[in-house]
Parts: structure tokens; sequence; C-alpha cells
């Protein structure tokens, strides 16, 4: 787990800069003031970082320009033009007294509400920061966050008692798949996946190893912590898995999934009322920056009809481009494949999932790179797959054996054929005297090919 985690780290070196993106310097401005700088100060800051990402990418691309790549390169003229751009924004909306609040105001004061209600990222960023300086701190920010996204992949599959390469599996999808990439970049998406994904560890231990306290505590403070990166993603979470464990409770009732429901309505109700008190942004004032490109143009009169007409062509649009490149539906396919061979647990990352299609529905823009707002959809197939290949017999078991559903088939056929052989249960004790004729007969029946089937916990479901 750490070898993987410190090789993805390297990787990283790749790119230290030119990641960010246009909320990048909003996040950034907002830590520097967290860590004491004024608005002069930690706008000149920001604004050196991003623009020296911008000249880096120019350069980098203008190096493998098939017609260009003779020419100087361009970082230094990209660098001033970026910063004389920014400047002349950020200058001009201080003179105007948009002096409030702890972001730089590189947008109107409408806009930068948005940022102001999400000091969790910013207030993570301050330590790497203070220790690393802005360019490496940054850096090394995105890479721990990134890191420990994997890592609770591995400990949600160790939950589920997955073999270990199945867990390494899962970790390594983490970081390959386009929710790593996404995790990299210096914005709230890395914390959002990390934290949505302590709150799916914690119903893997409320469900599969009957661990409640434990379990409800980690998915109440992973719901808490989300408020305050991004509240909007935590009421979304809070209603998937208040959905969820409510189906449980009336079709497949288990133990603790009761009081998943009820820290989930508690966090819905608590997300709620906290958004109204400290004034956050409302989901009018969202769809209205939506639609005005951020608030660039009058309010429209009638947003909410306007959102559901963009909506419908929206995923006609989304829809054509994923059959296009299938990887994402062929991916998440095989991910509810797998969670659902765990049904318990199953359901509550096709809940986390959901939240991922929610936040895209709440932002039908077919214009953000990276299909960021849907990142978390990739939580099915990092889990699910490695699951799926377990059960496949394409992973070793716990003790190093293969095993799969036809060597199972076959251990079955050859015990009598009974789901657990001969209509003994599972784990149940036999008579010696029964118990050594049946395996007799079993080693005469089985091929040599046959695997011995390994009862696990997951095999009861």
């Amino acid at each position: 787990m750490l070898v993987l985690a410190a090789l993805f780290a390297v990787c990283q070196l790749a790119g230290v800069t030119g990641r960010d993106t246009p909320d990048s310097k909003n996040y950034l401005s907002y830590a520097l003031s967290l860590r004491g700088d004024g608005k002069r100060a930690a706008a000149s800051v920001t604004i050196d970082y991003v623009c020296a990402g911008r000249g880096s990418i120019a350069a980098r691309q203008q190096g493998v320009d098939v017609t260009r790549f003779r020419e100087p390169s361009p970082r230094a003229r990209v660098v001033a033009a970026c910063r004389a751009k920014e400047w002349r924004g950020v200058e001009a909306r201080l003179r105007g007294g948009q002096v409030g609040g702890r972001t730089v105001p590189f947008a109107s004061a409408r806009f930068m509400r948005i940022f102001e209600a999400r000091p969790g990222y910013p207030a993570y960023l301050v330590p790497f920061l203070a220790v690393f300086g802005v360019t490496w701190g940054v850096w090394a920010a995105s890479v721990c966050v990134a890191v420990l996204g994997g890592v609770l992949v591995f400990l949600i599959l160790r939950t589920l008692r997955a073999p270990s390469v199945a867990c390494l599996t899962g970790q390594g999808l983490y970081y390959v798949l386009p929710v790593g990439t996404t995790a990299m970049r210096p914005m709230a998406e890395g914390l959002m996946l990390a934290l949505t994904l302590a709150a799916l560890w914690g119903c893997a231990l409320v469900v599969e190893r009957g661990r409640v306290g434990a379990g409800v505590g980690l998915i109440g403070c992973a719901l808490a912590a989300l408020f305050a990166v991004k509240h909007s993603q935590a009421l979304f979470l809070a209603v998937c898995l208040a959905v969820a464990a409510t189906g449980c409770c009336f079709l497949r009732p288990r133990r603790g999934v009761g009081a998943i429901a009820g820290v989930s309505f508690g966090g819905v109700l608590g997300v709620v009322l906290l958004a109204r008190v400290l004034h956050f942004p409302s989901a009018s004032e969202s769809v209205q920056d939506l639609l005005t490109g951020h608030f660039a143009y009058p309010d429209r009169a009638r947003p909410w009809g306007e959102l559901l007409r963009l909506e419908g062509r929206f995923w006609v649009e989304w829809l054509r481009r994923q059959l296009w490149e299938p990887l994402l539906l062929v991916s998440v396919a095989a991910g509810v494949w797998g969670v659902g061979r765990r049904r318990g647990f199953g359901v509550f990352a096709v809940a986390v999932a959901c939240t991922g299609v929610l936040t895209q529905a709440g932002h039908p823009d077919i214009g953000i790179w990276g299909g960021r707002l849907v990142v978390l959809v990739w939580v099915l197939p990092v889990v699910g797959v490695p699951l799926l290949l377990e059960r496949a017999g394409w992973v070793p078991g716990p003790s190093g054996e293969v095993t799969s559903v036809e060597g199972r088939a076959r251990g079955r056929a050859a015990c009598g054929g009974g789901r657990f052989g001969a209509g003994v249960p599972l784990g149940a004790a036999q008579p010696l005297g029964a118990a050594q004729p049946f395996a007799a007969e079993a080693d005469r029946a089985a091929p040599p090919e046959a695997v011995r089937v390994i009862t696990r916990p997951g095999d009861q479901q």
C-alpha cells in the first residue's frame, strides 16, 4: 500500500505546475488570507503562481508544436500578459471598494461569495503553504489528499475482507483513473473525494463488520468536514445515504443500518439549517450563476424552467459523448456488478456514486473539462472492479489460491450439488464418520484443475 502511494507521488513530479483551474486562484487566495496575508500580498502571490503555470503550459505546448518548436520559448511573454490581465481586474475591483471577505476579488462580489462559503480546502492548504511555500506547498497538499483517497479505497476493500491483491488493485485504480487526476488538481474536489470515501468506509464498517459506533461516527465526521469543504456536496451525500439506508431498513434489514439513516437524516437537516443561518448562496443563486456566465449577464426571469430545458439537452449530449468513448459507462457497469455481490455495502456504494450524478445535474455545463463534476461516479469502478475480479477468480484469495465462480461450482457439484454442499450449512460441523467419505467422494469427483472452495463471509450473501 505504501509503496504504491510512494510510486504515485513520484510520478506526480512530472507536473508540479500547470495543474491549476480557474477556481484554483480563489482557493489559494483564501488560504493566503487565512495565513495572514493582506489583499494585495495575497493577490501578488496568487497571480504569480497562476501565471507561472500558464507560462509553463505554453512553453511545453510550443516545444512539441511541429511548426513552432524552433521559435523562442513564449514563457516570459505569456507570464507577463497573464500578470497584466489579472492585475488589471483585481485593481479595478479593489478601487471600486470590493475589499470584503477572505478571497482576492478576481470576479464580482456575488460570484466570490460562492468561494467564501468553502473554507475547508483553503484551511487544509495553510500548513503546506507555511512549510513548503506556494508552488511546492500546493503540490504537496494535492499529493497528500490524492494518496489519502487511494489509501481509503484500500481500507474499504480490506473492511469487505477482500484479499490484499484486490485491495491494492482498488488503490491503483484510484490513482490511474480520472478520479486520481482530478484529486491532484489544486481545488476542493480532492478533499471532497477523500471525505466521501471516508463516509463510505464508515458504511462498510457498519454493514460488514458490525462496528456501528465507529462507522456512524466516521460518517458524521465526514459529513461535518464536507460541509466546510463544499456544503452542497455534503447535502447530496447525506440525502443519498439517507435514501439508501431507509431502503435497506425496509427491504433488507441489517444491524446498524438504522443508525446510518439517523446520522444521514441529521446531516441533511444540519446542512440545510447551517447554510441558512450562515447565509450561504442558495440553490437559486447557483442556477443564476450557471445561466448568466458567473453573473456576467442579467439574471434570468425564469431560471428553473430554463435549467430544465438545459438539463434535457445536456444529458443527451453527455450520453452521446460517453457512447463515443464508453470507458466511463463500461467501468461503472463493471463496478455495479462487483458491488452487487455485496448487497449490503453495494447499496451505499451506488448511493455515493449518485452524488456525482446530482452534482453534474446541478451544473449541466458541457464545457467543464475533465468531467470533474461527475467524478464521484468513478468510485463504483474503483471499489467494484476489484471485487468483481476477485469473484471471477482473477486475483488470489486470502490463502494465495485463485477462487472463481467456476471453481466453486465444481466444488459444490462434487460435494452433492447444494449451495454449501449436501445441505450442510456453511461453517457447520460434520460428524467425523460422515466427513471422511464425503471428502473422499469429492476428491474422486472433482477434476484436477478444480480449485479448493474457500469460504469467506462474503460467500454468505
